[in-house]
């Protein structure tokens, strides 16, 4: 499974996103990672891949957060 392997080594990066085209490729990549890992999850009913989704989730949500910026 290449896109778990991708997903795990994303989780593993470090997290420093110095510029916005940063933040919102990293935001990007982290969506389509987790969408794959949907429809994998989809047949496999694998908790492990759920677990790895959720992960990936506040990951992207922390991404996101930083590119809204403060109200």
């Amino acid at each position: 499974m290449e896109i778990i392997s991708n997903a795990l080594e994303f989780e593993q990066r470090k997290q420093t996103f110095k510029t916005t085209s940063e933040r919102i490729e990293a935001a990007r990549e982290v969506k389509d990672l987790i969408l794959s890992l949907n429809t994998i999850y989809k047949k496999e009913k694998d908790p492990k891949i759920m677990d790895l989704m959720k992960r990936l989730t506040s990951i992207k949500q922390k991404i996101e957060k930083r590119l809204k910026g403060r109200p």
